[in-house]
């Protein structure tokens, strides 16, 4: 089915300008423990920061056409649980997207001009520190969403017959991994440091898995039930029309 190879070629994508993001942008450019240093590393260079921005935003806009698919292709095994789970990935997607208002904050407060006078390099190095911090927050809070999702998905992609078994299953432990990362952040920020980033090693090779076979392989169309040929009861369970 073309579609899932389309919905292939963009998670792909995603899972690039993530790692992007992350690794090239915030990764170069963030000093841990040292707000002077990431301030004057941002200060220098602003358009690489500007890229990690727009990287994520086409990284959200790209998450919406595959909601959209994954919902197309899990409809007909549970319409219900298809449809909680592009509600809890299209949740996460809008706070993540909403989340970037946290790294704009630094180029305004480093970008100069009168208005900044009143307060000293050190308070603007404080505050650019602070809404990094807090964009880490913010990605947290977002992934508590997307575990769900990724629990849901994965039982619906574990019990399909067009796509492996073990896909769901990886996909399962990957929700599991964005969960305790997201209650460590929150609940034991102590943890957080010792757990990231082993914790979501399971979760980058799930999604990256996935991405990959409906690229490679696509879906098993022969095992993939029509939605038009499906009955749907009240509670969302899909069954052959009597």
């Amino acid at each position: 089915m073309r579609c899932a190879r389309v919905a292939g070629v963009l998670y792909l994508a995603i899972i690039v300008l993530g790692l992007f993001g992350e690794a090239v942008v915030r990764g170069t450019l963030v000093v841990p423990g040292h707000a002077s240093a990431t301030a004057g590393a941002i200060a220098a260079s602003p358009g690489l920061w500007r890229a990690g921005i727009a990287g994520d935003l086409l990284m959200h806009v790209l998450d919406v056409p595959v909601i959209v698919i994954f919902y197309l292709l899990l409809r007909p095994v549970n319409q219900g649980l298809a449809v909680l789970a592009t509600l809890l990935n299209l949740v996460q997607t809008a706070v993540l997207a909403t989340n970037k208002l946290t790294l704009v904050l630094p180029l305004l407060l480093l970008g100069g001009g009168a208005h900044l006078a009143a307060f000293t390099p050190e308070q603007l190095h404080a505050v650019t520190r602070l809404s990094i911090q807090a964009h880490g927050y913010g990605f947290g809070i977002g992934l508590v969403f997307f575990g769900f999702a990724c629990l849901v998905r994965g039982h619906l992609i574990a019990r399909c017959g067009f796509l492996p078994r073990g896909l769901g299953v990886l996909l399962q432990i990957a929700g599991l991994c964005y969960l305790v990362n997201s209650a460590a952040l929150l609940l034991a920020p102590a943890w957080a440091g010792w757990l990231f980033p082993g914790v979501l090693v399971p979760a980058f090779v799930a999604e990256l898995a996935l991405s990959l076979w409906l690229i490679v392989r696509g879906v098993n169309l022969p095992a993939w039930p029509q939605p038009a040929a499906l009955a749907v009861d009240p509670v969302g369970r899909t069954a052959p029309p009597r």
